[in-house]
């Protein structure tokens, strides 16, 4: 069995924790929002061991010298130096551009390890639930072939339901430039926080209900349309079960959860973070709406693998609500 290699090196997660969640502006010492910035960050450090022990046990490794890694590089090293270079500057937005900094370089590692992490849960796995997903889907009277017909002879729909679909990294950039701006480094914690947990309870759902998707259960005519998510889980999940496939790269990261559907706990997540933004609340409503309504065709999903994600993310945000409200009767 090959042993595992890291494309970043494994810190310490007391170190990580100490180094990045401590305030650039003024600290509110043994405040809540200081205390789950670090609390996270040392669970994030954890997920990164579970990571390595995921893959070791799949017999995948992920090679850090690949070209496709060196974006990556490139985004994490300018967001360090941004992050502990600017506040020493008297530039009037550095602390703002600091602290967004920090937040774009921890969502892109939550948002790598989280899609990495798919291949070894996939590799684990064993069978499909696509029959017990679309029974339910029937059930729900949801016809998956119909809307992608619909796509597929529009030329219109097709591009909007793309660049809708691609949206699940723009509306998380807005929401943390205005976190930072305003001073509210308290949401972009919480924010952060609920994306890393609905990412984990995603992945452990999926490892119970592993499946194809829709369009390569359903479909079986020649290809009129090819979805954003293509048919990559026919052809990747067993191919990593069969562990015919030992190096995930990272720059070619393919989506490979059906159930539940990520995209749809993301835009739910979008959706609760920007409601208290004035300016920014109906752009994001319109925005998610539209990623969601691109889903079951662009992500190939089942009408349950929706409403799974919806519970997904109101789940995380419970969670993360509760675990604030004890810090905060702890801190009073």
């Amino acid at each position: 069995m090959p042993s595992m290699q890291h494309s970043w090196s494994m810190p310490d997660a007391a170190g990580l924790a100490t180094a990045a969640a401590m305030p650039i502006g003024r600290p509110s010492v043994g405040s809540a929002q200081s205390t789950i910035g670090r609390h996270f960050l040392i669970a994030l450090g954890f997920s990164m061991l579970l990571l390595a022990a995921l893959m070791h046990a799949a017999q995948l490794r992920i090679d850090p010298f690949l070209p496709s890694n060196r974006p990556f590089y490139a985004v994490f090293m300018a967001a360090a130096a941004l992050r502990f270079g600017l506040p020493r500057t008297r530039w009037r937005h550095a602390l703002p551009v600091a602290h967004f900094s920090l937040y774009v370089g921890l969502f892109m590692l939550i948002s790598l390890m989280g899609a990495a992490a798919s291949y070894p849960v996939a590799a684990l796995t064993h069978g499909y639930a696509d029959p017990l997903l679309q029974r339910i889907d029937e059930a729900l009277g949801f016809d998956w072939l119909a809307w992608y017909r619909l796509a597929a002879d529009s030329p219109t729909l097709q591009f909007a339901g793309t660049v809708a679909y691609r949206s699940i990294y723009v509306t998380p950039a807005l929401l943390l430039w205005n976190f930072a701006r305003a001073g509210h480094y308290d949401r972009a914690w919480r924010f952060m926080a609920s994306f890393w947990l609905a990412a984990v309870i995603t992945l452990i759902l999926f490892s119970l209900m592993p499946a194809v998707g829709p369009f390569s259960y359903l479909w079986h005519e020649p290809i009129r349309y090819m979805p954003e998510s293509e048919l990559w889980q026919s052809g990747l999940i067993p191919a990593l079960r069969a562990h015919s496939v030992h190096i995930v790269d990272l720059g070619q990261l393919r989506g490979i959860v059906s159930a539940p559907s990520f995209h749809t706990a993301a835009a739910m997540l979008y959706i609760v973070a920007g409601w208290h933004m004035a300016a920014l609340r109906w752009p994001i409503v319109a925005l998610n709406a539209a990623m969601l309504l691109s889903t079951p065709v662009e992500g190939t999903h089942y009408l349950i693998d929706m409403i799974l994600g919806v519970g997904v993310a109101l789940t995380a945000l419970a969670l993360i609500r509760a675990y604030v409200a004890m810090l905060d009767r702890r801190t009073a």
